[in-house]
């Protein structure tokens, strides 16, 4: 059998995860010289605690090789393969990570995976993959449907301000005080696995009714969308996409998701965002 692995990342939930045996590795969140492993050390309440009370922002980090190595030897004990299913390289260090831990295991069947996006779109593509392993697919089997939902995945999002990106070193400072000066609310993609701007919208809601108009435009109408909304504290604006999305799409399901601390360090509170896939070709 073919047994998947992913990461905190994905904002798969832990009891999902616990349920269906998949692990998920834990990022790493650094606030000064405190570190803490994302879901094991610090859970959601606690980062957000943490990150209204320090002046300074917080770090993230790849996780450590170790943990990979924990799920790697414990999955493949009995011959089983591997697959693992994670971010862009290009916004984190979690597949280097990954294929560090691969070579302290030596003759098993381990494919590293690398979903050029992130939160949403990864969820969709961890839980399709664990479904086709768990209906009998073989590790080359589930590589050719994640290579083919890759292809597919989009993002559009926003973000109530431009700060933790621009600290982060996700934009440039320049563009960050030019959108705060004018109150611009850029609508933000993946492209090529890192983070660019798509437009810009001079109000949040004309930016929300352009996300939702992009989804409806590029969505997939065949029940392949898999679309998630994604957010930061804004649970209700959540809400409110999520129905109006599936009234418009007709779709039978849209997971609404928390984005996770790693990710909400550099998106900021208020962050809101829409995972889709586009129609096969």
């Amino acid at each position: 059998m073919t047994r998947i692995v992913a990461d905190t990342t994905s904002g798969i939930a832990p009891d999902m995860a616990r349920k269906l045996d998949i692990p998920l590795i834990p990022q790493i969140i650094n606030f000064g010289e405190d570190s803490f492993r994302e879901g094991v050390d610090i859970d959601q309440a606690g980062f957000m605690s943490r990150l209204r009370a320090s002046k300074a922002l917080p770090k993230t980090a790849a996780p450590y090789p170790g943990d990979f190595i924990e799920a790697f030897k414990r999955l493949t004990a009995n011959g089983e393969s591997v697959v693992c299913i994670h971010p862009s390289i290009d916004v984190s260090g979690t597949v280097r990570s990954a294929l560090t831990a691969r070579e302290a295991c030596p003759g098993a069947d381990i494919r590293i995976v690398d979903t050029r996006t992130i939160a949403g779109p990864l969820a969709s593509m961890v839980l399709e993959a664990d479904r086709a392993a768990k209906a009998g697919a073989s590790a080359d089997q589930v590589e050719t449907l994640l290579n083919g939902m890759i292809k597919r995945a989009r993002i559009y999002f926003m973000v109530d301000t431009l700060e933790y990106l621009q600290r982060g070193g996700r934009i440039g400072g320049a563009a960050a005080l030019l959108g705060s000066v004018l109150q611009i609310k850029p609508i933000l993609t993946f492209a090529g696995g890192r983070i660019d701007q798509f437009e810009k919208e001079r109000t949040k809601r004309r930016a929300l009714a352009r996300i939702k108009e992009l989804v409806l435009i590029e969505a997939d109408r065949s029940g392949q969308a898999h679309v998630t909304v994604m957010h930061a504290e804004a649970p209700e604006e959540a809400e409110q996409v999520a129905a109006s999305l599936k009234e418009s799409l007709g779709s039978a399901e849209i997971l609404i998701m928390d984005l996770v601390p790693a990710i909400i360090t550099h998106a900021g509170p208020g962050a809101l965002a829409v995972g889709f896939f586009t129609p096969a070709i």
